[in-house]
């Protein structure tokens, strides 16, 4: 089988990535993000219906009254005891339902609703700070930080600085463009999302590092041939393995974003956008970062100007 060189293409692949972080950037500054209430604020209310209902039903009944906004989620409350009970099999029968912050007239004509079509047997409001969403942004972007600086430093003395380097450009790369991405389509920004952008650091650098690793393995003897093809004949042993494990990541995301409730999807659509991503930029754009780099030393620079065009002839023979 003929590898195919994914180094010597590099310009198409910096030219491809440029372009969706040039469409992120506009996403993010131009249209901006969709906050849910918990960035926003607003009033949470936790709701007792007399008998089963379900999210689409208290939803039609919230968007009637001119809150489609709405964030609606079942509350199951269960005990050992009351499993098999008649109580534990009520599923539904309670809902968080998240507003923006309502005014009096606006909370009893939306209560009114409810209880004239579903039931309210009891319920009990409470306003939400916007600044629990900052503060939840806030740790998230810590904890990002505090883990690419740890990465930093691990891949640094396993495998070697500049691999590290590279591998935090491609976390930044991923996170970037699926951030964008969010924006652009217009889906809401909430916990679930924040969750899923901390997810995709770890799935990302896992990708990224199969790669480097082979590539450290193949380097312990680079002679008569070009770092450049050393690292293009070890990104493509290692493409099925990185081919199959994105699929395999990817179907029950999949799964979750069309079959699962309206919770999970905010996370399975970020995590999609993000998994396609770090699978794209472990061998297209982390890996030509590092070898450009890398064939800057004057060992494999003095390598590529001796066997710089034989290595070239060889791979367009």
């Amino acid at each position: 089988m003929r590898n195919f060189d994914f180094i010597g293409k590099k310009t198409w692949w910096f030219a491809l990535s440029g372009f969706f972080i040039v469409l992120s950037l506009v996403g993010i500054l131009v249209r901006g993000f969709n906050y849910s209430i918990d960035f926003k604020g607003g009033s949470a209310s936790d709701v007792k219906f007399t008998k089963t209902v379900s999210v689409e039903q208290v939803r039609s009944v919230v968007s009637s009254v001119g809150h489609a906004d709405s964030v609606i989620q079942p509350i199951e409350r269960r005990t050992i005891g009351e499993l098999g009970s008649e109580a534990a099999q009520s599923k539904g029968s309670e809902m968080l339902i998240r507003t923006r912050e309502l005014d009096p007239k606006q909370e009893a004509a939306l209560f009114d609703a409810l209880d004239k079509k579903l039931g309210v047997l009891d319920r009990q409001t409470k306003t939400v700070d916007a600044s629990w969403g900052s503060h939840i942004t806030e740790r998230a972007i810590y904890a990002a930080v505090a883990a690419m600086v740890i990465l930093l430093i691990y891949i640094t003395v396993r495998y070697e600085f500049k691999m590290s380097v590279a591998a935090i450009v491609a976390l930044v790369h991923d996170l970037l463009i699926t951030a964008g991405v969010y924006a652009l389509v217009g889906r809401e920004v909430n916990p679930n999302m924040i969750a899923a952008m901390l997810t995709i650091l770890g799935y990302s650098l896992y990708d990224t590092i199969v790669v480097f690793h082979r590539i450290k393995e193949n380097s312990t003897n680079v002679v008569r041939t070009t770092y450049s093809a050393m690292a293009n004949r070890s990104i493509n042993q290692v493409l099925m393995r990185s081919i199959n494990t994105s699929l395999v990541t990817l179907l029950p995301i999949i799964s979750i974003l069309l079959f699962g409730g309206e919770t999970l999807k905010d996370f399975a659509f970020a995590m999609m956008v993000g998994t396609i991503s770090g699978a794209y930029s472990s061998i297209f754009f982390a890996s030509p970062i590092f070898v450009m780099w890398k064939e800057a030393e004057p060992y494999y620079k003095n390598l590529k100007k001796k066997y710089g065009k034989e290595v070239v002839a060889q791979a367009t023979a």
